[in-house]
């Protein structure tokens, strides 16, 4: 599995303990969007955004047909996401529910997708909730998971520092030993390729494409556009070479294998785009 547990510490700020949420809807998540669309359809689908923050892909998903909800730990997010539902007026979501992952309240087989969009590092544990996203997705189901890649070259969690917690993009702590950059990072994991195979290892989860997406440089095209579209094209052609590698985060699909959806799944990976 990953590195070691995402630890709560005393006092421990939500950046750190949850993550940032998506705030606005930007480019970097229609890119991911797009990216979840092109393995599973969403019109028809009921479909679950675990770890949803305030609720900007649920609505997302819901203006793409979908019946949409969304679970978080954090019950200040959820109401700001219902807030922003009731104010612009989206159809088609069924709700936010209070949940950590390891104990998802959903039905056996009741789901159709379930997307973690930079959620699985701070779970309590990963793999008990991935043997949740296995209940309660029906048979042929669909999880999509963005998490954090170990080769990436910063980073984005913050660390500790002398008891001190300091936001930002850290260069070079994920390339540190697994000891030295856990005790830096206590309050998020970053994953290895082998990873997935090791945590889906028991259960009816089967992975169907795994490969890596670097950032969507957002916070740079609002300063400075031209640099943006540069670096864009650079990360974006590195996602079809080896470079993949070291980009951002994973992007893994998995599939209940107990039964199978039309096929809508690109071949296994030459990089997403």
């Amino acid at each position: 599995m990953s590195d070691g547990p995402a630890t709560a510490m005393i006092g421990e700020p939500d950046a750190a303990r949850l993550g940032n949420p998506s705030f606005v809807w930007r480019s970097g998540q229609e890119r991911r969007l797009a990216l979840i669309e092109r393995y599973v359809p969403l019109r028809g689908r009921r479909v679950l955004d675990l770890g949803c923050g305030l609720g900007e892909y649920v609505r997302a998903f819901a203006r793409r047909g979908a019946r949409a909800a969304g679970t978080d730990v954090a019950a200040d997010r959820l109401a700001e996401a219902a807030r922003r539902v009731e104010e612009t007026g989206t159809q088609g979501v069924d709700g936010f529910m209070v949940a950590a992952g390891e104990a998802l309240p959903f039905a056996d087989a009741s789901l159709d997708v379930i997307v973690l969009n930079e959620v699985i590092e701070h779970v309590t544990d990963d793999r008990a909730t991935v043997r949740e996203i296995a209940r309660v997705l029906r048979p042929g189901g669909t999880s999509v998971l963005f998490a954090p890649n170990r080769l990436f070259p910063f980073e984005t969690h913050g660390i500790y520092w002398r008891g001190r917690y300091i936001f930002g993009n850290i260069p070079f702590v994920n390339w540190l030993p697994t000891a030295l950059r856990n005790r830096l990072v206590p309050h998020a994991r970053a994953y290895r390729h082998g990873d997935w195979a090791r945590l889906v290892d028991g259960t009816p989860l089967r992975i169907v494409d795994q490969t890596y997406v670097y950032p969507g440089f957002d916070n740079i095209e609002a300063r400075a556009p031209r640099l943006a579209r540069v670096v864009r094209a650079a990360c974006y052609w590195a996602e079809g070479t080896a470079l993949r590698r070291f980009g951002l985060s994973h992007l893994v699909v998995l599939r209940r294998a107990d039964a199978a959806l039309p096929a809508t799944t690109p071949a296994a990976s030459g990089g997403a785009r």
